[in-house]
């Protein structure tokens, strides 16, 4: 019974793995045909559908899924309907088909249909809107496509659909987790590591030849220490000619070791080569192995864009090129969260809807575009753009120095470049109120902070009205690459190289002061010298040779530093010495370390010796903080020594008590009201940091209580959060004109969530 039972699971995995691999194929594919332009061939994306949806139904019975396979029949029914062309698809069919995929995706992903709420209503719901769909089919003859008007599938949006899109598919945890233990390999990739795996067996056969030649020569040392040891205990009566016979008979040892030692130096010296070779072949091959193509990472992002889009009614239409690309896989990895922020990014801040882009003589349909290129030196190149309005520069500065960001005569100074690069930083964001799509100043930081991770590089341009572009630099594998090895009194550490503009050597006297920071001039520019033990928070030596070299013994005035560079930001660090270059692997510090400010890793020398391999943006960001960290001290400690003070207005006692229970556990001070009348009433009589309210309430609803609160000229600057059922646009647009600071969907919510963005706020 236990193995049934174990087989059973193993054959569970295995239909997951294979049903979310049919599903995305066939989401992505109902994208491109919902996309499709009239007159457009759709017989290959049908045909292809079809098959993904027959094969789907095959494996759905073959593991006793029924449930899966009575969804998929009638599917498979329309599919056939439309490959003989008797059924013209609209956007209600499409909506059916996307609420379809939508639900198959939970049903694979669940352990049992009875774990999913009102999963049978819905169930019996869809199979008989897709029976509905099937039954309208009316048998035509097959004609050709020039002149076929069945082909032609209106796809444009229609004001009569009133059904709301189900989310899309998208991986599952457990399934990424599948993809991530089971991966197809092409027999190509694996012919080459079995060849390599067959010189490794030759290769081992020498090293144990030559493990018994050196286990020789140690056998012939040690009974020729036991001889010696022997002799050295007789009597010393010897003539001259023992002497001299024992002196020849060493002698002719002597000899003899020395040959075999030279003749096994040289065989280990060609199998090191030979060996050297095996090993960077292997590598070669393994990373080919690892390497995935981009389509891996982006089938999911068209449904993406297509239930964001929909549910913010915009029209907008995601064209993916270079998907063909092959990446590390662990790379492939790292970019889902960046890209997808940059995607959201693209929807809410730049494209707008219909009616403000006929407004700015743009079609109604925006578009998004996701580019992938291999440049030269292995390099890859991500552009994610968008032709929406741009962005406002202007905008972006007055939201800097709301937030305090820069002050207003520093922000005079600025150039549009340096204005742009300020989206970056975390808590600047121009939305006037925080969604769940946006308003929080995290996206863009989360992308800098994951591309820098990568050892990339991400720059921006944008044109108002005409659109903005997002470009990524990034290594297309993840290897060893090359270090530059520092030392700091007794401490080690590499530098990437890649991160290392220049090794310098200056006198002191070249070294200069302004404003209470050390600076040196570098070509045309000034840059910040900083040393990199306090940095690190290491002791520095207090001599006046640091940075002195072994080679410049006699120079005792120089002192050693390295021109970092990180985006564009250059900074100068001091070092006591600069040892080497070497070819590192660097390994990552385990999950009880998985993220160690001014740390990216650690790799091992050849001595055995572990060395920290240095994150070189943190190392910048801890300069900055470093050289005005006595600013604001005593601020921050009054901020931390205040309570914080939160009214809650809520009707329903269960979430009020929630909201209660989370804030307090936060450390806020709350105060309760049952609707917005009592909420009024104690926000005039006492004093509050921040208020969250619901939308739907007795008396005074959430929206009638931000207008007073707002109209109110002593009340006016406390920030408000609604948190509400109510998730159409027409009351997210009533949020925004009424003045709230925040809108939060009960059905979306997250203690975390509402936490952040009351962070924010206050």
């Amino acid at each position: 019974m236990d193995k049934d039972s174990e087989f059973l699971k193993r054959i569970q995995a295995t239909f997951r793995i294979e049903a979310d691999e049919h599903l995305q194929l066939f989401s992505k594919d109902l994208i491109e045909l919902e996309n499709s332009e009239p007159g457009q061939s759709k017989v290959g994306l049908i045909e292809t559908m079809f098959r993904e949806v027959h094969s789907l139904k095959g494996a759905a019975r073959s593991v006793g899924q029924k449930e899966i396979e009575s969804l998929c029949q009638p599917l498979e029914n329309i599919f056939s309907c439309l490959k003989r062309q008797e059924i013209n698809l609209t956007p209600v069919t499409f909506d059916v088909f996307h609420q379809t995929v939508g639900l198959l995706s939970q049903l694979v992903s669940s352990d049992g249909v009875e774990q999913i709420p009102g999963i049978r209503q819905k169930l019996r719901d869809l199979i008989q809107q897709l029976k509905q769909i099937d039954s309208e089919a009316k048998p035509t003859e097959i004609k050709e496509e020039s002149s076929s008007k069945k082909e032609e599938i209106p796809i444009e949006p229609s004001p009569e659909v009133n059904s709301k899109p189900q989310p899309m598919p998208e991986f599952r945890k457990d399934t990424r987790q599948a993809f991530a233990e089971v991966v197809r390999i092409p027999i190509s990739k694996l012919d080459p590591l079995l060849l390599e795996a067959e010189e490794f067996i030759q290769a081992n056969s020498s090293i144990n030849q030559q493990m018994n030649e050196l286990q020789g020569i140690l056998d012939e040392v040690v009974d020729w220490k036991t001889e010696w040891t022997n002799r050295k205990g007789r009597s010393p009566a010897t003539t001259n000619i023992q002497k001299n016979e024992w002196q020849e008979k060493n002698e002719l040892r002597l000899i003899n070791l020395e040959t075999r030692l030279a003749v096994l130096v040289h065989a280990m010296e060609r199998d090191t080569y030979s060996h050297d070779r095996m090993v960077n072949d292997h590598l070669d091959s393994m990373k080919q192995i690892l390497m995935l193509p981009v389509s891996f990472l982006v089938e999911v992002f068209p449904s993406m864009v297509r239930e964001i889009s929909r549910e913010h009614q915009k029209e907008i239409e995601l064209i993916i090129r270079g998907s063909e690309l092959e990446i590390d896989k662990r790379i492939l990895e790292e970019l889902k969260d960046p890209l997808i922020h940059l995607i959201r990014n693209s929807i809410d801040h730049g494209i707008g809807t219909p009616k403000e882009r006929m407004l700015q003589n743009k079609p109604s349909k925006g578009k998004i575009g996701l580019t992938f290129t291999a440049r030269e030196n292995g390099q890859l190149e991500i552009m994610v753009s968008d032709d929406g309005k741009g962005i406002d520069c202007n905008r972006v500065l007055n939201a800097a120095i709301k937030s305090e960001m820069i002050t207003p005569e520093a922000a005079k100074k600025l150039t549009n470049d340096e204005i742009l690069s300020l989206v970056f930083y975390s808590g600047l964001s121009t939305s006037s109120m925080i969604t769940d799509l946006s308003g929080r100043g995290l996206g863009l930081s989360i992308v800098r902070e994951k591309v820098e991770r990568l050892n990339g590089k991400l720059s921006i341009t944008t044109k108002e009205l005409e659109g903005t572009n997002f470009c990524i630099h990034l290594p297309m594998t993840m290897a060893a690459f090359r270090g530059i090895l520092v030392r700091l009194d007794e401490y080690q550490f590499f530098l990437p190289a890649m991160n290392v503009e220049r090794v310098m050597r200056v006198k002191p006297e070249e070294i200069m002061t302004v404003e209470n920071h050390e600076t040196i001039r570098f070509g045309d520019d000034i840059l910040s010298v900083v040393s990199l033990a306090e940095v690190l928070g290491l002791p520095e030596r207090q001599t006046g040779t640091s940075g002195l070299h072994p080679i410049d013994s006699q120079i005792t005035d120089h002192i050693r530093m390295l021109v970092l560079i990180s985006g564009e930001i250059r900074m100068a660090f001091k070092v006591d010495e600069i040892l080497d270059e070497h070819r590192v692997l660097v390994k990552g510090l385990g999950k009880l370390l998985k993220r160690v400010r001014n740390i990216s890793g650690a790799t091992i020398l050849g001595n055995g010796k572990v060395v920290p391999v240095l994150h070189v943006p943190d190392l910048m960001k801890s300069a900055l903080r470093n050289s005005g960290k006595k600013k604001g001290t005593s601020d921050e400690v009054k901020t931390m020594e205040k309570t914080l003070k939160i009214l809650v207005a809520e009707d329903s006692i269960t979430s009020r008590t929630l909201l209660k229970n989370i804030l307090e556990t936060a450390g806020y001070q709350v105060v309760v009201a049952v609707d917005g009348i009592d909420a009024f009433t104690r926000a005039k009589s006492e004093e509050f940091d921040l208020i969250v309210s619901d939308v739907d309430m007795p008396r005074m609803n959430g929206f009638e209580l931000t207008v007073k609160i707002k109209s109110d000229k002593k009340l006016s600057e406390i920030p408000v959060v609604l948190v509400t059922s109510l998730d159409s646009r027409e009351d997210k647009e009533r949020g925004i004109e009424v003045g709230a600071d925040a809108y939060i969907i009960k059905s979306r919510f997250d203690q975390g969530n509402l936490l952040e963005v009351i962070k924010k706020l206050i």
